[in-house]
């Protein structure tokens, strides 16, 4: 994802999301046999929300339906679904080709892809889909983000199970220049020096256990060693956010709302402290739904819009890292 110089026309015709059954960080606690209050204050988590049997295509495709009616639009005016999650719901076809079965778009007419950035999986959609829809290539594309950590959390490494949550978020989105909307400026810069610090080791064709015979459960299991990210973070956040302002022009007096990834409590400390501004222009749900991965940004993008931080007319900026370890920025003229 490069940055671009020039405004591309990128309307938000409507959002939804689905959420799953709430789970109290108290709950867990007596689950595990931890003194209450243990997860919250490691986590700093109220409450999360959990799946129970429900799987990711058909949660996404329940956020679908509502970014549809607020659009006030049908499936046959979509010409295109994409699925932006950290984690596939499985190796093999599209995410995104499961939750346009689950709308029951089997006549062969809608295409389908994914996007996969991890955490930034929905600012990389984003940002590529503005493009693909001011070009022409689709007229409206609808947009999903779903992931369900809850399914490979490792409960014996409280440091990461005490701060997911599960969740969906779909966006239906047009090419409209002029209505003023708009993806201002984006980027996404990379420092693969961290792929370690956030990882799920099996899954793929590096883990296989046709050839491995050493494949174990833990090997499907989110791995996190969360000083790491947070030490790496701090070190390339601060630079990369002083080249977006200077590519794009933008400066903080440019955004009324702060969309931010929430990674952790301490990560939106930090980000605050770093931009420099009140709690009153970042958006924290944190408490309420944890990380939810590629969901997490855009739920509290729908918080903002629900609540009315953010108006027609105004500018959020989205930003947050993702495992690599990836830094992405885009500023949403809504």
């Amino acid at each position: 994802m490069t940055t671009i110089r020039q405004p591309l026309g990128l309307r938000v015709l409507g959002m939804g999301t689905a959420l799953p059954g709430r789970v109290y960080s108290d709950d867990l606690d007596r689950k595990l046999a931890l003194p209450v209050g243990t997860i919250k204050k490691r986590g700093g988590i109220e409450y999360r929300h959990f799946a129970g049997e429900e799987i990711q295509s058909e949660l996404g495709a329940r956020a679908a339906r509502v970014a549809l009616l607020a659009a006030g639009l049908a499936l046959d005016d979509i010409d295109c679904v994409v699925a932006a999650s950290g984690v596939p719901e499985q190796a093999i076809p599209a995410t995104s080709v499961l939750i346009a079965r689950e709308l029951g778009l089997e006549s062969g007419a809608v295409g389908c892809f994914d996007v996969n950035a991890t955490c930034l999986s929905f600012v990389v959609a984003l940002d590529t889909l503005s493009a693909l829809l001011a070009v022409g290539r689709y007229k409206r594309v609808l947009l999903v983000s779903a992931d369900l950590p809850s399914k490979g959390l490792d409960w014996g490494h409280l440091e990461s199970a005490a701060i997911f949550g599960d969740g969906a978020v779909a966006v239906v989105l047009e090419h409209d220049p002029s209505s003023g909307s708009a993806v201002l400026g984006a980027q996404l810069e990379t420092y693969p020096q961290g792929w370690r610090t956030c990882q799920i080791t099996g899954g793929g064709s590096r883990c296989n256990p046709q050839e491995d015979g050493d494949v174990r459960a833990a090997d499907f299991k989110f791995q996190m060693d969360g000083k790491a990210v947070f030490k790496l973070a701090s070190r390339v956040v601060p630079g990369a956010l002083e080249r977006f302002w200077a590519k794009t022009g933008l400066t903080m007096a440019d955004i009324d709302v702060v969309v931010p990834h929430q990674a952790s409590q301490l990560g939106l400390h930090h980000m605050r402290k770093l931009l420099d501004i009140p709690e009153s222009r970042i958006v924290d749900i944190f408490a309420h739904h944890g990380n939810q991965v590629s969901a997490s940004i855009p739920t509290a993008l729908y918080e903002a819009v629900q609540t009315g931080r953010l108006q027609r007319g105004q500018t959020a900026l989205l930003i947050g890292t993702g495992a690599g370890l990836s830094v992405g920025i885009l500023a949403l003229r809504y």
